[in-house]
C-alpha cells in the first residue's frame, strides 16, 4: 500500500513523494500501465502541495501517514521513489519514511530547459519536501545522484539533516570518457520494448554489463510506463543526459568535507564506486563511517536488500539515539 503526497519544488515544480505500507506486490506486477509521464491509471487529479491524491505509484491503495523520525529516500539518476518500497516498508513502525520522485523522474513533473535539471534545482526540492513535510531534521538516504544531492543539502541546511547514508556515489569527477560511455549506453536501449519480458531479457543480460542481474531487470521494469508503440522509460533520456553533465565533470571532496552531521558511506563491493575512493570519502567527512555490501553491485539495495536493509537500521539506531 502507498500514500502519494503532492509538494512544490524548487520554481513551482510539482513533485509526487510516497509513503509506502505492508509487503510489496508480486515482481511480475511492476510497471505502469498508465501514459507516459502521466500518473497510473485511475489516479486521481494532482492535489495542492501537501495533499494527499490517488493511489500509490503503481495503482496501490493509499495509506495513512506513519509517524517518528523522519527519514528522506532520494533516488539516482533513472530511478523513482518506488525503488524505495522495500526500504521504506522494512523502516516502518519506527521512523516515517518518504520517498521523493525527483524531477523529471516517476511522477513529479519533468522542467523545461537545462536551469531546471542543475544539482542546485535537485538540492532546492529537496530542500522543500523536508520542510513541506515536516520530516526535518531527517536522516537522509541518497543512491547514487540522491546521495550527491543529500551531502549537498546538509552543507546548505544542517538543520534539516541529522545523518546521511550515501549509497553508490563517487566524490571523483567522472571524467569525459566514462560520461560518453554511459551516454551511449543509455542511447543503446532498444526501445520501445514490445513487453515488460522483453524489458527484463534485455536489463537482466544488459550487453554494457559483464554480470546477469535479475535485480537490475527488476529495477528497470519499474521505470518503464506503457505508450502507444511499447514500454518506455517514464522519464526524459536526453534531460537524464543533461542533469548528469551537472556533476559528472566535478570532483566533490570540498563539499564532503563541509558535512557536519553523520554520514555513512556505503559501496556494493561489485559496483562503481571503488574501496579505496571511498575510505577516502570517509577520511574526507568530519563524521564519517564506512560499509559495504557483498555480492552487491551499483544497486546495492536490489541486489542484496536484507543486508542492505540491516545496515540502514543500525545506522538510523545510532544517530536516532539520544
Amino acid at each position: 500500500m502507498a500514500r502519494r503526497i503532492d509538494l512544490t519544488g524548487a520554481g513551482g515544480l510539482r513533485l509526487a513523494a510516497w509513503e509506502f505500507a505492508e509487503p510489496p506486490k508480486p515482481a511480475g506486477q511492476a510497471g505502469s500501465q498508465g501514459r507516459p509521464d502521466g500518473p497510473p491509471s485511475g489516479a486521481a487529479p494532482v492535489a495542492a502541495p501537501g495533499a494527499v491524491s490517488g493511489p500509490g505509484p503503481r495503482g496501490e491503495p493509499e495509506e495513512e501517514p506513519s509517524q517518528g523520525p523522519g527519514v528522506l529516500l532520494l533516488h539516482g539518476l533513472l530511478g523513482r521513489a518506488s525503488h524505495w518500497a522495500q526500504t521504506a516498508r522494512g523502516l516502518s513502525g519506527r521512523c516515517r519514511a518518504v520517498a521523493l520522485d525527483q524531477r523529471g523522474h516517476g511522477l513529479s513533473d519533468h522542467p523545461e530547459g537545462p536551469a531546471g535539471l542543475t544539482p542546485e534545482a535537485f538540492v532546492a526540492d529537496a530542500e522543500a519536501a523536508l520542510e513541506q513535510l515536516g520530516l526535518g531534521p531527517a536522516v537522509v538516504v541518497g543512491h547514487g545522484m540522491g546521495a550527491m544531492i543529500g551531502w549537498r543539502l546538509a552543507v546548505a541546511r544542517p538543520d534539516l539533516v541529522r545523518g546521511l547514508v550515501l549509497a553508490e556515489m563517487r566524490a571523483a569527477a567522472v571524467g569525459a570518457a566514462m560520461q560518453r560511455e554511459w551516454e551511449d549506453w543509455l542511447a543503446a536501449w532498444p526501445t520501445p520494448f514490445a513487453t515488460l519480458g522483453e524489458v527484463r531479457k534485455w536489463f537482466s543480460r544488459d550487453p554494457w554489463v559483464e554480470r546477469p542481474s535479475e535485480a537490475r531487470a527488476g529495477y528497470f521494469a519499474e521505470v518503464m510506463t506503457h505508450a502507444p508503440d511499447g514500454w518506455r522509460p517514464v522519464f526524459d533520456p536526453d534531460q537524464m543526459r543533461l542533469a548528469r553533465r551537472g556533476w559528472a565533470f566535478d570532483a566533490h571532496w570540498e563539499e564532503l568535507a563541509q558535512v557536519p552531521c553523520p554520514a555513512l558511506v556505503v559501496r556494493g563491493v561489485d559496483g562503481q564506486l571503488g574501496r579505496a575512493e571511498a575510505h577516502e570519502m570517509v577520511r574526507v567527512l568530519p563524521r564519517g563511517e564506512y560499509a559495504e555490501i557483498p555480492d552487491a553491485g551499483h544497486l546495492l539495495h536490489h541486489d542484496q536488500p536484507d543486508a542492505w536493509q540491516d545496515l540502514l537500521t543500525r545506522f538510523l539506531q545510532g544517530v536516532l539515539t539520544p
